[in-house]
């Protein structure tokens, strides 16, 4: 293992929090491997670049000779994390969450080392609970404590209704680490309530009590808010190379020295002093970000190709080799609305995305820039190029009749 010094040094690197000051140090001075749990809800499929913070942290913990301890919720899940909400999650059935169990697994593990890392689902023990034991677990914490938990604090104070089964979640998730016998948990700033009732129960139990290694929220493509699914500023790590390159692309310069601090372990301090003294252009310190995130979900040859294509796209105004066609049904009787062939043809999801990309001067026809929600396709057999963002691309062929 490397010293005590240059372990903390790499691990306090973009973390929020280490509670309690000086505990992660204790632990290291123990001179043993640690067990370091992150626990994850495979409430979806897939996962974005948000969630890779902490999985990052643990496969720096991996990498430093300590023991990663992945608990895959399946039973959490069923009640669903009420952090940040504000009403009950709807529950979801154990086979729908074992269905997004198998392919988030197999995510995770473009950043952890599956060899060095022990796999449970929390269904394992808590399937065998008996109400008894239940109540046994409800017993060790009040509603008062539980209550002062800002999530639930909010809801009280708007008289939005609070399920008991919601309760139960900090809980299991707490007594998760005993079970486990955690010695470090990682988690966002979300999961510090959470994080912190561990301590609690681990000491009730009568074990050492973890450290709460608290990672930052990554921000979105937008740079303002958390990345989310439902805000559409995330960047998916199954989504194809050249969209991860390209979105990654599209940040502010500030946003990717985040990016680079969270998801990375290059040196920012020295990549930021490199750019503000013009030793280094933003935009190939991106292009490096960029190519480095492709490669780790895809590929090394993916993150060249993507990083060429993108070049040869943008910075040397070219088009792909292989447009995309979309072929109308059939011959429109009349024009139709640009934000409906954008819906059609696939390039956007909605009609409010596809008026939105339009306002913002997102969409181009044949090279021109469209910002009028109001523009038409007329009708007649023709073809247009269609381009939305700086990645996404279709050739639109209007038949003849």
């Amino acid at each position: 293992m490397s010293s005590v010094e240059e372990q903390l040094r790499i691990l306090r690197r973009g973390t929020a929090h280490v509670i309690p000051e000086g505990g992660l140090e204790a632990k290291l001075r123990e001179g043993r491997p640690l067990r370091v749990k992150l626990g994850v809800d495979p409430t979806a499929p897939d996962i974005h670049l948000g969630h890779t913070v902490a999985l990052h942290k643990l496969r720096q913990f991996q990498d430093l000779g300590h023991q990663a301890v992945l608990i895959i919720g399946d039973y959490t899940a069923m009640i669903g994390d009420p952090s940040g909400r504000s009403s009950t999650r709807p529950q979801l059935t154990h086979e729908q969450v074992m269905a997004a169990a198998a392919t988030y697994q197999e995510q995770v593990f473009k950043v952890l080392d599956r060899e060095r890392t022990e796999v449970c689902c929390n269904g394992d023990w808590f399937s065998k609970f008996t109400f008894q034991d239940v109540m046994r677990l409800c017993a060790g914490y009040t509603v008062a404590r539980m209550l002062e938990r800002d999530d639930f604090a909010k809801r009280m104070q708007a008289q939005q209704p609070i399920a008991i089964h919601e309760f139960l979640y900090p809980l299991m998730q707490a007594h998760d680490s005993v079970v486990v016998r955690a010695d470090v948990e990682l988690g966002g700033t979300d999961q510090t309530f959470n994080i912190l009732l561990g301590r609690h129960l681990q000491r009730e139990a009568g074990q050492p009590e973890q450290v709460a290694l608290i990672t930052p929220l990554l921000e979105g493509t937008d740079g303002a808010q958390k990345m989310s699914k439902s805000l559409g500023n995330y960047i998916g790590i199954a989504e194809p190379a050249a969209d991860i390159f390209g979105k990654v692309m599209s940040i502010s310069d500030e946003l990717m020295l985040r990016y680079y601090e969270l998801l990375s372990d290059e040196d920012v301090a020295r990549l930021r002093a490199d750019i503000a003294g013009t030793r280094a252009h933003p935009m190939d310190a991106k292009k490096r970000l960029a190519s480095m995130l492709v490669e780790r979900f895809h590929g090394a040859a993916a993150g060249e190709h993507a990083r060429t294509e993108f070049e040869r796209r943008f910075q040397r105004r070219q088009l792909p080799e292989n447009i995309e066609t979309y072929t109308w049904n059939e011959a429109p009787a009349e024009s139709v609305p640009l934000p409906k062939v954008l819906v059609v043809s696939g390039l956007v999801a909605s009609m409010s995305e596809a008026r939105r990309t339009i306002v913002q001067g997102g969409v181009r026809v044949d090279g021109e820039r469209i910002t009028q929600v109001q523009h038409v396709l007329p009708a007649g057999p023709r073809e247009w190029l269609i381009q939305v963002g700086p990645r996404r691309i279709k050739k639109i062929v209007f038949p003849a009749v």
